[in-house]
Formats: C-alpha cells, sequence, structure tokens
C-alpha cells in the first residue's frame, strides 16, 4: 500500500474525475490484491457475506470497510457521518460535509492483467479559512494511522474473502 501520484490516477478512466472537477484532490493510496479470477467488483467485495456483516439498517459493519460507506440500499442512511454520491460496480464516492471541510472519498476496484489494484482517493472543499490548518494539522494521523490502517484492512478483507493468490 502506497500513496500514488496524481498523474497515475488521474489517468484511469472514473467517474469522479468529472464529478469532482475543481474540488481539490488532497490525497491518492493503493493497494495491489491478489487475482485469484477475474471479473471481481467493488460492490461484490463490499458486500460479500464473509467480508462484512449488516446492521439492521442494512449498513456495512466491519471494520475495515465501514468507513468507505453504507451499502446500497440504504444510501439515505449514514454511517459515520458519510452519505452516499454515487455507488456504481468498480467504483463509489461518499461525502461528508462538517464546519471545517467538504470531503469526498473515493473507492475504486481495477482489475489488471495479474491482480487487483483498489483505489482510494480523498478530495477536500475549503468550507473557511480554517479548512487549510485543519487538514495541515491532521495530514500526519491520515498518514500515518488511517489510511494504512484502513488499507489494510481492504487487504485483510480481501484476503478473507477470496485468498492469496
Amino acid at each position: 500500500m502506497a500513496q500514488i501520484s496524481t498523474h497515475e490516477f488521474e489517468r484511469l478512466p472514473l467517474r469522479v474525475h468529472s464529478l469532482m472537477a475543481g474540488v481539490p484532490l488532497h490525497d491518492v493510496w493503493s493497494v495491489d490484491l491478489p487475482r485469484f479470477r477475474a471479473g471481481v467488483t467493488l460492490d461484490e467485495f463490499l458486500r460479500s457475506a464473509n467480508n462484512c456483516t449488516l446492521d439492521t439498517c442494512g449498513c456495512l459493519n466491519s471494520s475495515a470497510i465501514r468507513a468507505l460507506a453504507p451499502c446500497a440500499d440504504a444510501a439515505q442512511h449514514s454511517v459515520l457521518s458519510f452519505r452516499v454520491v454515487y455507488r456504481f460496480e468498480n467504483e463509489q464516492l461518499i461525502e461528508l460535509i462538517n464546519r471545517t471541510a467538504h470531503a469526498a472519498a473515493l473507492s475504486a476496484l481495477v482489475e489488471t492483467p495479474t491482480a487487483y489494484r483498489f483505489y482510494f482517493a480523498v478530495y477536500v472543499h475549503k468550507l473557511s479559512l480554517f479548512t487549510p490548518f485543519y487538514m495541515a494539522l491532521i495530514d500526519p494521523f491520515r498518514k500515518l494511522i488511517v489510511y494504512p490502517s484502513l488499507l489494510r484492512g481492504i487487504r485483510t478483507g480481501w484476503t478473507q474473502v477470496f485468498g492469496s493468490a
């Protein structure tokens, strides 16, 4: 798992590029996942019974993935204050709006000839003069703890669902 270049990310054929045009891309991370078969989708991975459990409202209840978004059938319900903007087979965008920032997090799964690559991107729209200071303050925490932990959880969930190559 690693932070990747904006250039690599922007070359991907994703809907987020047009929807979030003009919103600063704050971070892009990825984790490579073993390919056990062709055609695995992000939706399949997120909905896998071995990967997560659903709470009474149909939302993901997995420590690794619950920060990514609620299940599609519960799009009006928010988990951890996130709201689903869209969810497609291999791409989903969620948002969080608070007094400091309007942030959007993208999850995407791309199949390569030998593996899968899971992308996690964060866009941040400035809401106040405090936004840049707040983002700088939490930057080390996000980059050293939150994103690596989230991506390790994705890799662990993937291995639990599909096994290793």
